[in-house]
């Protein structure tokens, strides 16, 4: 059974879907999520802390994705399939939930809660593409066995390809061409070949 504060911030979610974030009222909130008013501002003090984990709550959805591309069963032995999944995972991600793209491309518009620190006190830092691209990499780093200190350059520049994947499906995002996985043939050649710096060595 879910918590109050999961049921609370599906229900804002829900409602995020359905309207802009200045038209999304508390208390439909609280009511669609089975808790009184009260119980929502003990969880989040108010909107804009509801805002706030609503939007930690998508960029974990992303990363929580990304981990699933990069370890999904019939990848794991081909770097440039793990790469391309976590490309074509971003796209979608994107286009499915427009915190995700926010958080991807750094726009945001006054239909949506804000991160932490964006918009609120200058110098506060706000979750944004840094640092979701730093989480894909580090994760990335993980699967392809990278470790501090660790000599294996070809693991490394896997990682390397599967940031530069994130940052080429960005572009999807921002602007649109063909669907997801149109050209996958020619990301694959693009993200599984010899970069310059890796010949140079």
């Amino acid at each position: 059974m879910p918590t109050a504060r999961e049921s609370l911030l599906e229900a804002a979610g829900a409602a995020l879907a359905a309207r802009p974030w200045p038209a999304v009222r508390m208390i439909d909130v609280a009511a669609a999520a089975g808790v009184s008013r009260q119980t929502l501002y003990n969880e989040f003090a108010g909107k804009t802390g509801l805002g706030h984990a609503l939007v930690r709550r998508d960029a974990a959805w992303y990363l929580d994705g990304v981990d699933r591309a990069l370890s999904a069963p019939g990848v794991m032995g081909v770097p440039g399939e793990r790469v391309a999944a976590v490309a074509e995972w971003t796209v979608r991600a994107g286009r499915e939930r427009p915190l995700v793209r926010a958080l991807l491309t750094g726009c945001w518009n006054g239909n949506l809660p804000v991160p932490a620190g964006r918009g609120v006190r200058p110098g506060l830092p706000a979750l944004g593409p840094d640092e979701l691209i730093r989480g894909v990499r580090e994760r990335a780093r993980a699967v392809f066995g990278v470790r501090e200190g660790d000599a294996d350059r070809r693991a490394e520049e896997g990682a390397r390809r599967c940031e530069l994947a994130v940052r080429l499906a960005l572009s999807y995002l921002i602007a649109p061409a063909e669907p997801p996985g149109a050209d996958r043939a020619g990301l694959l050649r693009l993200l599984s070949g010899t970069s310059p710096r890796a010949e140079a060595r």
